[in-house]
């Protein structure tokens, strides 16, 4: 039985009704699933925003929020609880094809390396593309193996205002620079060979996880 802390809340229609969870690979076989990853906190209208893009532009069958336990880069002092966090996202996804997960708090894993690296060996025939906002991008290299994520799955990057010409131009983006899919075929991301991954030029949203924290700390 899945964790209730891995339960997404069931979203979602047809053979893949089940919520993600360490053992439902058998019920996400053939599917195209898009993994965010994130603390969350809180969840909010630009996590959305980029999930529902990015379903279309990937033609995606699901997108997954993977809530983190406890971000390894992040102070833990403002971090809400997982449960609180987890109650947060499914308020904001509110979409049958976004799923809000605990997952990474399941399988045991901590750095983003070896979630994929455990999801992929859980889901041997779900075909997932990492997401991740060009804040990411910029700030990658200073992930735990974050050479194995580029090759462990095809990775699509999100537009963040502010953020996106500098990660373009990041220690990142210029390693993997040959490997860069152009947009007008990111359709076809979830199927290629990784190393691979595509910048989308999604319209930007204004939302900040940060910004919203600040403002209930002055109570407004």
């Amino acid at each position: 039985m899945p964790s209730p802390v891995a339960d997404g809340g069931g979203l979602g229609r047809g053979p893949s009704a089940t919520a993600p969870h360490k053992y439902s690979g058998p019920h996400y076989a053939g599917l195209r699933i898009g993994l965010l990853g994130g603390s969350f906190n809180p969840a909010h209208a630009g996590h959305r925003h980029i999930s529902l893009h990015a379903l279309k532009a990937l033609k995606l069958d699901q997108v997954w929020w993977l809530v983190s336990p406890q971000n390894p880069l992040k102070p833990s002092r403002d971090m809400a609880t997982l449960q609180e966090r987890l109650a947060g996202a499914r308020v904001v996804a509110r979409h049958p094809r976004i799923r809000v997960t605990g997952l990474e708090c399941s399988l045991g894993t901590r750095y983003t390396a070896d979630t994929l690296a455990e999801l992929i060996r859980r889901y041997p025939k779900t075909r997932f593309v990492w997401l991740m906002g060009a804040d990411n991008l910029q700030q990658i290299p200073r992930w735990r193996h974050w050479t194995r994520i580029f090759r462990s799955m095809p990775i699509a990057v999100l537009s963040r205002p502010t953020y996106s010409l500098s990660a373009l131009g990041g220690i990142a983006a210029q390693r993997f620079a040959r490997r860069r899919v152009p947009d007008l075929r990111a359709r076809e991301l979830a199927d290629a060979k990784p190393p691979a991954w595509t910048f989308l030029r999604n319209p930007l949203h204004p939302a900040s996880a940060t910004a919203i924290r600040r403002a209930r700390a002055r109570g407004s």
